[in-house]
């Protein structure tokens, strides 16, 4: 009875004070009550940033509406209006800090949450070459989860009702050489087919060789989306960014991806130093997803994602945690956003723009330290054709514009910036970090933001290169000869240890002497840009006109098993003008890696007139001793500037010798030695055999020679 008196008594008391005062008070109440349950939910939702601050910060705010109601009223009963008014002011600027902040933390969480991708639009197509118009045999991958190779080929067999026998392949280069060799007459892949195979030789024209039969695109689930990690970015962590060089805007239909651009980050946030390993696109490794045989980096990514990701594990013994697919295109604007970076450009070239297009769309630029454009930064990204290092330079180049992107990330001042870029990124990124994964970032920016605040540099970067030699091989599944790049082992290793020492996996060695010149610009060290002196992988040689005692006298000293077929007259192979125990065919095809081979399968002449014909050999060589002796006399040539074709005519002309020819294109470290300008295409820099060696006493020459990428 007490208390309803007392309620009662209330009520009465609080209807006797002004009605605007009782309105306002009771509204902003409410409006403030439904803030802050609004601003609780979306800071809650930040994870992992500030959690602390956070909970004290919300504690606050809900002592404040207690605060609010129990001494407003007191306020209101004893007549105080003033402090009362004062009271209300306060509560309705914090409801507007609940409102505001509420939804700039929803925005910027909803931005971000569309970060990693998860559902894209995959594009498959049929495709034959030009002068195909029937189509009997056609070629699908016969993996059931590659999305653009089986699973978008098996709608599109029904919906256009295509016709013709379906042949399996592990592996599309395998399947566009036959395609090429007529062995199929069409096959299903990926639309952005030429970008992942002109980098090969054979296919280089397959953009004009080829025609687009059917096409058929559908949004799936991203096959791609896998998680590796479950770390946050608040301790060291490793990063692989892949770079889709598509002409589109935005990342959700551009899936498919040629693996050209890969770099490989490490960072502390601990020490804020980062390690960029950009990767050659050339890189002859294992691929993971083709059971560990050997073949250009690139190749991975016909395999997907997953496929990349384990072929570099397997290569450098670190796990890979996140992944980042980075549209080129998304670049521009990336660059753009930031207004420009800065970038001392190593080389004048002209590139194309990012829809592809010359002519008066050409990107021109010239040497030394200038502000870029979006279009620019993404031309200094691209480029590779007219460098002398080729795909080795635009690495460096890359780096160098990741670097100066980052640098002017830290110049971000206005809100309206901030989101622009947000959405850009979120646009033209894909990733298989989560969201609360992504916001732990925030640390190495409170950090960055506190070094800088301390006059420290922000982010050490520590670049590296990897040093190899160029090879051009014969490869069974193009069955052409292939250029690729061999890596040093030990370039791998100082880079490899960079990168855990980064990630604090071990111990940094101890630097015990130190040297310098006044007199010399200092220079930062690149990780893994040495000369080392290692053994080069070796080729096959072509044995065709070799005896089999030098066959036998090379297979030896490999540890290479030689089985020998013996071809007499009336054989197919048979071929009168080579001697008895002559080398006349081999099976394995000459270009082939030796330390692949465990044998060799040869065809040697078997001439049963062997007596009698090397009787007249030995009675020609009586009669033309004079001869003879201005063979034994010649010398050796000085190849050195000439072209590759004078150089096989020479080669040609030979008879009689037994020595080995190799050709082979000069390699980074040549390139980087050398100081020759305005390198010309297919002419020769260099040979294994000093210019005036009789011929007679050379066993091995090696010409090297410049190739053009």
């Amino acid at each position: 009875m007490t208390n309803k008196k007392t309620k009662k008594s209330f009520i009465k008391k609080f209807n006797r004070q002004s009605k605007p005062l009782r309105i306002f008070f009771l509204l902003i109440g409410i409006i403030y009550i439904v803030g802050i349950v609004l601003f609780t939910k979306s800071l809650l939702s930040l994870k992992g940033i500030e959690t602390t601050i956070r909970v004290i910060v919300l504690v606050a705010f809900y002592i404040f509406l207690i605060i609010y109601f129990f001494v407003g009223i007191l306020l209101l009963f004893t007549g105080k209006k003033k402090r009362f008014i004062f009271l209300m002011i306060i509560a309705s600027l914090l409801s507007c800090l609940f409102y505001v902040g509420s939804y700039f933390i929803d925005k910027t969480y909803g931005i971000i949450d569309t970060v990693q991708k998860k559902y894209v639009e995959y594009k498959s197509v049929m495709i034959s070459m030009m002068d195909t118009s029937s189509y009997n045999k056609i070629g699908m991958i016969s993996e059931e989860n590659d999305p653009t190779g089986y699973i978008l080929p098996k709608e599109m067999i029904e919906k256009f009702d295509i016709k013709g026998e379906i042949v399996k392949y592990d592996d599309y280069i395998e399947m566009l050489t036959d395609l090429y060799d007529g062995k199929i007459d069409a096959m299903f892949v990926s639309d952005g087919y030429v970008t992942m195979f002109n980098s090969y030789e054979k296919f280089a024209k397959v953009a004009s060789e080829t025609k687009v039969v059917y096409e058929y695109s559908k949004e799936l689930e991203n096959k791609d989306n896998v998680t590796y990690s479950t770390k946050d970015l608040t301790e060291p962590f490793t990063m692989l960014l892949m770079g889709i060089d598509g002409t589109g805007d935005g990342i959700s239909s551009a899936s498919s991806f040629n693996g050209d651009s890969l770099m490989l980050i490490t960072f502390n946030p601990n020490t804020l130093t980062a390690t960029m390993f950009s990767i050659p696109r050339d890189t002859y490794v294992p691929i993971s997803c083709r059971g560990d045989q050997e073949n250009k980096i690139n190749s991975s990514a016909y395999g997907g994602t997953t496929c990349v990701v384990n072929t570099i594990q397997n290569l450098i013994g670190i796990d890979i945690d996140y992944y980042v697919k980075i549209n080129f295109t998304g670049v521009v604007k990336l660059v753009d956003d930031l207004g420009g970076i800065y970038v001392d450009v190593p080389m004048d070239f002209c590139e194309q723009d990012s829809q592809r297009r010359f002519g008066e769309y050409e990107i021109c630029l010239n040497t030394g330290y200038q502000k870029l454009n979006g279009e620019e930064a993404l031309a200094l990204s691209r480029h590779r054709h007219s460098l002398p290092l080729g795909d080795f330079q635009r690495v460096q180049n890359q780096q160098l514009v990741v670097e100066a992107m980052i640098e002017s990330a830290k110049n971000i001042s206005s809100i309206e910036d901030f989101y622009q870029i947000l959405n850009d990124v979120a646009n033209n990124v894909d990733t298989n970090m989560s969201t609360s994964q992504i916001l732990s970032l925030y640390k190495v920016g409170k950090n960055i933001l506190l070094n800088k605040i301390n006059g420290n540099s922000s982010i050490t970067i520590e670049k590296t290169y990897l040093t190899g030699y160029d090879l051009t091989m014969y490869m069974n599944s193009t069955k052409s000869y292939v250029y690729t790049f061999q890596y040093y082992k030990q370039s791998l290793e100082d880079i490899v240890h960079a990168m855990k020492v980064n990630l604090e996996l071990e111990e940094p060695e101890l630097i015990k002497t130190f040297s310098f010149s006044a007199n010399e610009p200092y220079e930062t060290a690149v990780i893994g840009k040495d000369y080392y002196n290692e053994k080069r992988r070796e080729l096959l040689p072509n044995f065709v006109g070799q005896n089999r005692s030098y066959v036998e006298a090379w297979a030896l000293e490999r540890g290479i098993t030689v089985n020998y077929k013996e071809v007499s007259e009336g054989d197919s192979l048979f071929n009168s003008s080579y001697s008895n125990g002559y080398v006349v065919s081999q099976e394995e095809h000459a270009g082939l890696l030796v330390d692949n081979l465990s044998s060799i399968n040869i065809s040697i002449i078997k001439n049963d007139n062997a007596s009698s014909s090397n009787n007249d050999e030995n009675e020609t060589d009586n009669n033309n001793d004079e001869n003879t002796e201005i063979e034994k006399e010649e010398k050796l040539p000085d190849f050195t500037g000439k072209s590759l074709d004078k150089f096989n005519s020479w080669k040609n002309s030979l008879k009689g010798k037994n020595m080995i020819i190799d050709v082979e294109i000069l390699d980074a470290n040549d390139l980087l030695t050398m100081e020759i300008e305005d390198l010309k295409d297919n002419t020769i820099y260099k040979q294994s055999v000093k210019s005036g060696t009789n011929l007679e006493d050379i066993e091995h020459l090696i010409v090297y020679y410049y190739k053009a990428s």
